[in-house]
């Protein structure tokens, strides 16, 4: 592996794992930005811009954009999440300037009013689609119960509310903010021409302006407590839980990883033993996501309705047990197992690997090659997991349960 990295006078970062071995290349621009850097008159902007940015440029037509990814069989897509704003695109090296042109063009959108209007349609069809997937709504009041007022438990999607009321004008001034070149990432994986790379982007985008874009990195006060939403149309119960994690810059945030993969990930773990094995429960885990200056455990739980306050009362036995007893000492290399080899096969693909490389610029400003986090996975022990756990995060537990269950007057 070789690691490369510039940055041009307009503050855009440019960073890359180069991989001799691998057969294709793949890039992409992050974008420092997400559901919890908007206001809420602006709930669900930088979903909405994901879209619009497909859908053409002053140059380029929506089919134009399509049919050069089409023409060079690239791979590509594009996700928005609490945090950040990600477009990215796998081809074999021979077709790295066309995608680089590409994806470059792409940054700087027209954001037409006759687009935007008729893309608003399709994220209201999308908030829709959402409302009815139960697990969907128990994470958006999870995370609005767990994170206040706090940005990240604004919704990705925003509401309907929001969503019709958002203005093309408030759109192009929250993509002039947050896409401003100090505020994005270009990152590169696989087998690509650096030198190449570089001078391709500080010709398309070394004219673009710095804007001082900043995020507000207040810390989070959890909040706790139980809800229940009645919906009738739900068939089972699906329960979503979340509790105070580690942040994507602590030390420690791959013992909390290990510890909740012991915990709740996997066929050989205590939730799927204790719930469902048993039949309990269809489905029971317990995870952790890292954020920028903050962290959550967070957990899931599916199950029939005449069954879930059994169900709820031994998942929150086994985090008990787990914080007065701790793990024992081969439940936690069987978790770095299942944790290492799941890093490992993904790191065998340019695309795969891009997502890990770009994000660990974004949040550590640093690329830890493979065989570094290994060692450092590795290096979890039993103690440092049982310590963690000592703390007894799962104390401020905040838990929505979604289904045919609780009383008729909180019917939704």
């Amino acid at each position: 592996m070789r690691y490369d990295r510039t940055t041009l006078a307009n503050g855009l970062d440019i960073v890359g794992e180069y991989n001799e071995e691998a057969l294709s290349m793949a890039c992409g621009f992050f974008c420092r930005t997400g559901a919890r850097d908007e206001t809420a008159a602006e709930s669900g902007v930088s979903h909405f811009l994901e879209h619009m940015m497909f859908k053409g440029t002053d140059r380029l037509s929506y089919d134009d954009i399509n049919k050069t990814f089409d023409a060079i069989g690239a791979r590509y897509n594009a996700f928005t999440s609490e945090e950040n704003t990600v477009y990215y695109g796998q081809v074999l090296p021979e077709y790295q300037e066309r995608l680089l042109g590409l994806l470059s063009e792409m940054m700087r959108p027209a954001l037409r009013g006759s687009d935007f209007d008729m893309e608003k349609n399709v994220i209201l069809e999308e908030i829709a689609m959402y409302a009815d997937q139960p697990l969907c709504v128990a994470a958006d009041h999870c995370r609005e119960l767990h994170y206040g007022g706090h940005g990240l438990g604004q919704r990705v999607l925003g509401t309907n509310e929001s969503i019709k009321a958002l203005t093309r004008d408030q759109m192009a001034d929250y993509f002039d903010r947050r896409y401003a070149s100090d505020n994005l990432t270009l990152a590169f994986s696989g087998r690509y021409d650096w030198d190449a790379a570089v001078a391709q982007v500080a010709k398309a985008c070394g004219g673009w302006s710095p804007s001082g874009a900043a995020r507000n990195l207040a810390s989070v006060v959890a909040g706790v407590g139980a809800t229940t939403l009645r919906y009738d149309r739900f068939q089972q119960v699906n329960v979503y839980l979340m509790a105070p994690g580690l942040a994507a810059q602590d030390d420690r945030r791959l013992t909390a990883s290990i510890a909740a993969a012991a915990i709740g990930s996997g066929d050989a773990s205590r939730l799927h033993w204790a719930l469902v094995d048993p039949g309990l429960a269809e489905s029971a885990g317990l995870y952790h996501d890292e954020e920028d200056q903050n962290g959550t455990f967070s957990g899931v739980l599916v199950c029939q309705p005449e069954g879930v306050e059994r169900a709820v009362e031994v998942y929150k036995a086994e985090l008990e047990r787990a914080q007065r007893d701790g793990l024992t000492a081969d439940e936690v290399k069987r978790a770095q197992r299942r944790f290492g080899s799941a890093a490992v096969f993904q790191a065998e693909s340019p695309l795969s690997r891009l997502v890990s490389v770009g994000m660990d610029w974004v949040y550590r400003g640093r690329i830890t090659a493979i065989d570094e986090w290994l060692e450092r996975l590795r290096a979890v022990t039993v103690d440092d997991c049982n310590a963690l756990l000592a703390e007894r995060p799962f104390d401020k537990l905040a838990m929505v349960s979604v289904g045919p269950v609780g009383e008729p007057s909180s019917s939704i």
